[in-house]
């Protein structure tokens, strides 16, 4: 009998062995004893209805990336929750997981527009431009006339340090997109790492008196005067969005940086460009 145990144990999983071995001591008249009712099986899991996921798209970034990971858990070909992860992720700051995620519901729809866009910004926030570039150039092969996918190109050149591809890359999306405000601000930053920072003034004043421009166009033309050592303006158009406390920590990198403007640029002076 204790073999017989012994050999139940070696194979059962270890949180099954106390039944194993109660079974196995039981009289033999437990045979006979009326079997438990089977329990009905959990009902299968099921996708959000479109009501739902639309207001899921109000939610903060947290909120999101919980909701559209439940999706995309479901269904690991469902684009829409694919896309939704990865934009949920990189508002969260987890650019390497927004990217996984993205390159996962690629597999099973290798040409979606949105997921291709989410990839390249995802690869463009974590600092690998590089990688951007063949999403981005899909995507922009998939529909020649949106502007989306050659602004973010334009970035994807330039953090590749492809200089003269990056500027084609930006006027393709500015001769399409205008009246737009995310290219031009990704324009301009492209002349303000070239060290052209009043061509980048000028190209950022326009983007931040269209009615598409974010927070972030505004905040790059402040960077922008600032590097140009007038820190009082810069003050006032930073004002303007921003609390006190993150005012005050620009204002301190301004002074530092005044007199290094051709250093280049991080993700967070260009975020209102081809991400959207």
């Amino acid at each position: 009998m204790c073999r017989k145990r012994a050999l139940v144990a070696t194979v059962l999983a270890p949180v099954l062995l106390g039944q194993a071995f109660l079974v196995l001591a039981a009289p033999a008249f437990a045979a006979d004893a009326p079997k438990p009712a089977p329990q009905a099986a959990a009902p299968a899991p099921t996708k959000a209805s479109p009501q739902q996921r639309a207001e899921a798209m109000r939610l903060d970034p947290l909120a999101r990336a919980a909701f559209w990971g439940s999706e995309f858990e479901i269904d690991p070909a469902d684009a829409q929750a694919g896309a939704g992860l990865a934009q949920a992720l990189r508002g969260l700051g987890r650019n390497d997981d927004a990217a996984e995620a993205a390159t996962k519901a690629l597999v099973s729809n290798p040409n979606d527009e949105t997921l291709l866009l989410e990839l390249a910004r995802a690869h463009i926030a974590r600092g690998q431009g590089f990688y951007a570039i063949d999403p981005a150039r899909k995507a922009a092969a998939a529909n020649p006339k949106d502007w989306r996918p050659l602004t973010l190109l334009g970035v994807a050149y330039e953090q590749a340090e492809r200089d003269d591809e990056a500027e084609a890359a930006h006027r393709q999306a500015l001769a399409l997109a205008p009246t737009e405000a995310a290219p031009l601000a990704n324009y301009a930053m492209h002349l303000a790492a070239k060290g052209d920072l009043a061509g980048a003034e000028a190209q950022l004043r326009r983007a931040s008196a269209l009615p598409t421009a974010t927070i972030q166009v505004r905040q790059n033309l402040a960077l922008v005067v600032g590097l140009q050592g007038r820190l009082p303006e810069a003050e006032k158009l930073a004002r303007a969005d921003l609390p006190p406390e993150q005012v005050a920590n620009n204002l301190a990198y301004l002074r530092a940086a005044t007199g290094q403007a051709g250093a280049g640029r991080s993700w967070e002076s260009l975020k209102a460009g081809g991400g959207q």
